[in-house]
């Protein structure tokens, strides 16, 4: 099995805590930010802890129209989650799955960084292209700093 990655580095003003809450309602504020990217992200089981179930309908901005994806990890306490995409057209026939792993780390300065790795486990030899993989970077880099800007917008939600 081959594997293509992206990895995607945000600073933050923000202190890590407030980006992990931030980013912990990714389901509630992409579709809000980012509706050309994500239509809607609807939880279809569990309570957004480990195992829950959530399908993401893409927007007209993106050239996938659904994924599910499964939470495997949320570590409060370490500010680190991770997930992995397991059926839909986002995988492109090509892949088995994409997994991503989520960490923000504090910085010197009070704020923080965003740190995303994202793995696309391909089905066989053929792996993404370099188009779709700087897309996808894009894409979580743009979103990551409209959430932002929502969470400046919206301080009591945090």
């Amino acid at each position: 099995m081959t594997t293509a990655s992206i990895e995607v580095e945000v600073a933050s003003p923000h202190s890590a805590e407030t980006v992990f809450k931030v980013f912990s309602n990714f389901h509630i504020i992409a579709p809000k930010v980012n509706p050309q990217a994500f239509k809607s992200i609807e939880t279809l089981e569990g309570d957004g802890g480990v195992g829950t179930i959530r399908l993401f309908t893409f927007g007209d901005g993106v050239p996938f129209t659904s994924g599910k994806y499964r939470q495997d990890a949320v570590d409060a306490s370490n500010l680190s989650q991770s997930y992995t995409f397991f059926e839909g057209d986002n995988l492109m026939g090509i892949l088995d799955s994409v997994k991503a792993d989520v960490k923000i780390v504090p910085s010197a300065d009070g704020g923080s960084v965003f740190k995303q790795k994202i793995t696309y486990n391909c089905k066989g030899d053929e792996k993404p292209s370099a188009e779709t993989l700087n897309f996808e970077k894009e894409l979580y880099e743009k979103t990551f700093k409209a959430m932002e800007a929502y969470a400046v917008a919206h301080p009591e939600e945090f």
